[in-house]
C-alpha cells in the first residue's frame, strides 16, 4: 500500500490557513503571470506605434523585452534576500505594488524609451513574486502536501496566462469596432488591479514560524547570506545547478517560446493586407497619394491624422506584397514638404534615389515601378477625408484582428503550460527531479523547433500551440517544487530568487540575440522564414538543461533543508 492510500489525499493536511496561503501566493504569482504575458501579447502592436519612423519593430522589441527581463532579475535578487530578512508577507507587498502600479503608467507610454522604462521597473516587482512565493508556502505547508501544493501554485500560474489572452481577445474586439483608440494601452491599463491583492497580503498573512526560528536563530543580518551560499560547498553547487536549468527554460521561453506571439501576428498580418489587397482597398492609398503629390499642402495634414490615429506611414498599403512603396513615397514627399522644397512625382523619385528611413537606396527596378503607381489623375481636395477615414477604419481593424489572434495563440499556450506542469508534478512524484526535467527539456527543444518551423494557419494554432506550452512550461513547474528543496531556510529565498534572476540576466541576451539573428543571419530570407530560422536556431539551448542533469542532486521523498 503507497503512502498516498495510508495516509490519504495530501490536501486533506490542508487547515483553513494552509489553504488561505497557498490561494493569496497562487493569485500574487498569477497576477504576476497576467503582467508578463499582457506585455508579450501588446509588444508589437505597441512598437509599431511608438517606434520612430525607419525604427525596426523587432529590435525595439528585443530591446524592451530584454530590459524587462533585466528589471526582473534585479527586483528578483533584491526581493529574494529582503524576503529573507525582513519577512516573506512585508516583501510580497512591494513586489505587488511594484509590477501593478508600472504595468498601469505603462499605458501612458509616449515613445519606445518610456514604453522600455516602464517595463525595467515593471520587472523589479515581477521577479520578487515567485522567489517569495514559493518560500512561503513550501514553508507553511506540510512535508507530503508542499510538492503538490507548489505544483499547483505553479500550474494556476497559466489561469493568469489565459486571462491575458482571453482580455486580447476582448480588447482587440473593442479597438477592431473601435470602441477603444488603442487596444494595447486598454490592456496595459488593466494591469493596475492586482493592487488590491495588498489589502489581504497586509490583513492576514503571517510569518512562516520556520521562518521566524531561523531569524532568530542566526540574526536576520546572516538570513539570506550571498557570503555563505556562495562560500559552501554544498550550496554553491546547488546555486550553480539551478542557474543552468533555470537559464535553460527561461531563454528558451523568453527568447523563443514568446515570440511565437509575434510569429502568429506576422503570419496573419500577412494575410490580413494580401486579403485586402486582393479586395481593391490598396487602391485608397493609391489615391490618397496622388492626391497629396498634387495638392502637396494636404501632406501635413494627412501625417498629423495618422499620428493622432497611432498610425505611421509603415501601415500605408503597397499594391505588390513585400514592397514598401506607399511608405516610402509619402515619406519622401513629406521630407521634401518639411524643407520647403518643390513636391512633384519627379522630385519624389528622385529624393528616393537616397536611402529612405529603414529603407535602402531604390534600384531601377523600383523607381519604373513606383512611377507606373503613381500615374494617373489626382482625386479632387475634397476625397481627403473620405479616403483617410478608409484607410485608420482598415488599420484599427487589422490591429484589433491581430490581437485577437495573438490572444487565442496564448490562451492555447497557456491551456498546455496549465497540463504541462500539472503533468510535471505528477511525474516527478513518481520518477524523480532528474529525469522528469530531462524528458521535458528534450520535449521542449524537439516540439518549439517543430511550431517555428510549420506553424502557418488557424489549424496549426489550434493544436501545435498547446503542445508547444506544455513542453516549455512543464520545467517551470519542476522549478517552483524544486529550487525551495535546494536550501536551508535561512537562504531559501535567496537561493531560489539567484536560480531565477541569474538565468533572467542571461535571458535578457536571449531576444537580442533572436533579434540578432532574425535581422542579421537570417535577414535575407524576410519574413516571416527570417524568425522561423531564428527561433529554430535558438532551440539549442534547451540541450543546457539537459546537460547539468548529472550534477544535481535527487530531492524526491526528501525533507526540506533546515
Amino acid at each position: 500500500m503507497s503512502t498516498a492510500e495510508k495516509h490519504g489525499p495530501w490536501y486533506r493536511e490542508l487547515n483553513g490557513y494552509h489553504w488561505f496561503v497557498l490561494a493569496v501566493c497562487t493569485l500574487g504569482w498569477l497576477f504576476d503571470c497576467l503582467d508578463q504575458q499582457l506585455f508579450n501579447m501588446a509588444r508589437r502592436l505597441a512598437m509599431l506605434e511608438l517606434a520612430p519612423a525607419g525604427g525596426s519593430v523587432d529590435t525595439y522589441s528585443a530591446w524592451a523585452t530584454s530590459m524587462l527581463l533585466v528589471g526582473w532579475a534585479t527586483g528578483g535578487i533584491i526581493f529574494g534576500i529582503l524576503g529573507d530578512r525582513i519577512g516573506r508577507a512585508r516583501t510580497m507587498v512591494w513586489t505587488i505594488l511594484a509590477y501593478s502600479v508600472f504595468t498601469g503608467l505603462t499605458a501612458f507610454s509616449q515613445g519606445v524609451y518610456d514604453f522600455i522604462a516602464y517595463r525595467f521597473l515593471t520587472g523589479l516587482g515581477v521577479g520578487g513574486q515567485f522567489a517569495v512565493g514559493v518560500s512561503l508556502v513550501a514553508e507553511v505547508m506540510p512535508d507530503r502536501a508542499r510538492p503538490h501544493a507548489l505544483g499547483m501554485l505553479q500550474a494556476f500560474s497559466a489561469v493568469g496566462n489565459i486571462t491575458a489572452g482571453a482580455l486580447g481577445i476582448t480588447f482587440g474586439y473593442l479597438a477592431t469596432h473601435q470602441i477603444l483608440p488603442s487596444a494595447w494601452r486598454g490592456l496595459f491599463a488593466i494591469g493596475i488591479l492586482p493592487a488590491l491583492l495588498v489589502v489581504l497580503v497586509m490583513t492576514r498573512l503571517k510569518e512562516p514560524q520556520r521562518w521566524q526560528q531561523s531569524v532568530a536563530q542566526v540574526g536576520a543580518k546572516r538570513a539570506g547570506s550571498l557570503v555563505e551560499m556562495f562560500g559552501t560547498p554544498r550550496w554553491r553547487r546547488n546555486a550553480i545547478v539551478g542557474i543552468i536549468l533555470a537559464s535553460a527554460g527561461v531563454i528558451g521561453l523568453w527568447a523563443i517560446g514568446v515570440f511565437s506571439n509575434d510569429l502568429v501576428q506576422l503570419i496573419f498580418r500577412q494575410d490580413y493586407r494580401q486579403k485586402a489587397r486582393q479586395e481593391g482597398q490598396a487602391a485608397w492609398d493609391r489615391q490618397l497619394l496622388r492626391l497629396t503629390l498634387a495638392h502637396p499642402y494636404t501632406l501635413p495634414k494627412v501625417a498629423q491624422r495618422l499620428a493622432s490615429e497611432q498610425l505611421r506611414p509603415r501601415d500605408l498599403l503597397s499594391p505588390q506584397e513585400g514592397t514598401r512603396d506607399a511608405e516610402l513615397i509619402f515619406t519622401a514627399a513629406l521630407g521634401l514638404y518639411q524643407q520647403g522644397r518643390s513636391v512633384s512625382v519627379e522630385a519624389v523619385l528622385a529624393a528616393s534615389d537616397q536611402p529612405q528611413p529603414g529603407g535602402p537606396p531604390q534600384s531601377p527596378q523600383d523607381r519604373a515601378r513606383r512611377a507606373e503607381y503613381l500615374e494617373g489623375p489626382s482625386p479632387p481636395p475634397e476625397e481627403l477625408e473620405p479616403l483617410l477615414d478608409r484607410i485608420v477604419t482598415r488599420e484599427k481593424e487589422l490591429s484589433g484582428n491581430l490581437m485577437t489572434m495573438g490572444g487565442y495563440n496564448l490562451m492555447l499556450f497557456n491551456i498546455g503550460a496549465f497540463f504541462g506542469m500539472y503533468l510535471f508534478k505528477h511525474v516527478t512524484q513518481r520518477i524523480g527531479r532528474r529525469l522528469t526535467f530531462a524528458i521535458f527539456f528534450l520535449a521542449a527543444m524537439v516540439v518549439t523547433a517543430l511550431v517555428f518551423y510549420a506553424i502557418d494557419d488557424v489549424w496549426d494554432i489550434l493544436w501545435m500551440t498547446p503542445l508547444m506550452g506544455a513542453c516549455q512550461l512543464a520545467v517551470f513547474g519542476g522549478y517552483a517544487i524544486y529550487f525551495p528543496e535546494l536550501f536551508p531556510t535561512r537562504m531559501r529565498a535567496t537561493g531560489t530568487s539567484m536560480c531565477y534572476n541569474i538565468a533572467r540576466y542571461l535571458a535578457a541576451t536571449g531576444p537580442l540575440g533572436l533579434g540578432w539573428l532574425t535581422t542579421g543571419i537570417f535577414a535575407g530570407y524576410g519574413p516571416p522564414l527570417n524568425l522561423r530560422f531564428a527561433g529554430m536556431t535558438m532551440c539549442l539551448v534547451f540541450l543546457a538543461g539537459i546537460v547539468v542533469l548529472p550534477f544535481a542532486p535527487e530531492t524526491k521523498d526528501q525533507p526540506l533543508p533546515d
